[in-house]
């Protein structure tokens, strides 16, 4: 997320009510999640684990619940609870703004795109040319929807990302900031939910196609041409790239990246990268040829066993 203009360090620091190492005038461009900072963004980083990563990341204002040297050419927000001072940050440049209106003032509706009844279109929400969005959808703030696309019943796009720290009083959730972008030619079934990116974006790429009651979790990103079936689960900062296809009811962990032409079967538990180029099955999801000959190899133990009892 990047902010509406510049801002330095001190005012930064001022915002979250904290102290600062570096220059007072270093500039600050943004914020965001450690796997989509860029030069000028802010990352937090709350556990020791993490500080090398954060702190060797592309971002270049890093806050930390530790006072650490400070790399060259960064500057350092000490903060005692960083998951709270990243979430006033959200608040202050990404407020929620509430709406009295179905379809929003300040959104965009292309030619010839046709609205059904009962939809709500939030804040800032751009749908192109050419579109059909059909009744009960519900599209939040600041998603961005290109042409041709279609979107059936129920389908809600822009919710929070599924993002906690849990605490002694409950669970806290990190605000979200980013947003929701589906590109040209898409179709999005019945009763499916797309998060919105946390400080980034969750991007639904052009031609792809979902059926109905698939969840995508926050910043994931899916590529060109990719067919999705019925009931998948997508966790967050998945990456799926181009002509991917996965079938029903296939869960997918978060962080991971699925390569271009994976065919992903039926009830599949994806925990780990898979390449491209090849079709997986089960769970965790293998390659198909070896999973099936896995598969084989138990139906046969039963009968090993009885000849050993034999023996």
């Amino acid at each position: 997320m990047k902010f509406p203009k510049p801002y330095t360090l001190k005012q930064i620091a001022e915002i979250i009510e904290t102290t600062f190492v570096g220059d007072e005038n270093f500039p600050v461009l943004g914020m965001n999640e450690i796997h989509v900072v860029e030069k000028g963004d802010i990352v937090f980083v709350d556990h020791p684990k993490y500080y090398d990563k954060a702190l060797e990341s592309a971002a270049t204002i890093v806050l930390i619940n530790k006072e650490v040297p400070c790399p060259e050419g960064k500057a350092l927000l000490i903060s005692d609870d960083p998951f709270r001072d990243f979430n006033k940050l959200t608040q202050h440049f990404k407020p929620f703004v509430s709406s009295n209106l179905a379809i929003s003032s300040s959104a965009k509706i292309g030619k010839n795109t046709i609205i059904q009844p009962n939809c709500f279109i939030g804040n800032n929400v751009v749908i192109g040319d050419n579109c059909v969005i059909h009744s009960n959808v519900s599209i939040y703030d600041d998603t961005i929807i290109g042409n041709h696309v279609t979107i059936h019943a129920g389908a809600v796009l822009g919710a929070s990302a599924f993002y906690y720290k849990n605490r002694p009083e409950g669970f806290d959730q990190l605000k979200s900031g980013g947003r929701v972008i589906i590109k040209d030619h898409v179709d999005i079934g019945a009763l499916c939910t797309i998060d919105r990116g946390v400080t980034g974006d969750t991007t639904i790429g052009e031609g792809s196609k979902l059926d109905n009651q698939i969840q995508v979790g926050h910043d994931t990103v899916i590529g060109k041409k990719c067919l999705i079936a019925s009931q998948v689960g997508i966790a967050g900062c998945v990456i799926i790239e181009d002509e991917v296809t996965i079938w029903g009811q296939a869960g997918i962990t978060s962080g991971i990246t699925i390569g271009k032409k994976a065919v992903i079967s039926a009830q599949s538990g994806v925990s780990k990268s898979l390449e491209g180029n090849k079709s997986y099955f089960g769970t965790p999801a293998d390659d198909f040829r070896s999973k099936y000959k896995e598969m084989a190899s138990i139906k046969m133990i039963p009968k090993i066993l009885e000849n050993l009892k034999i023996k």
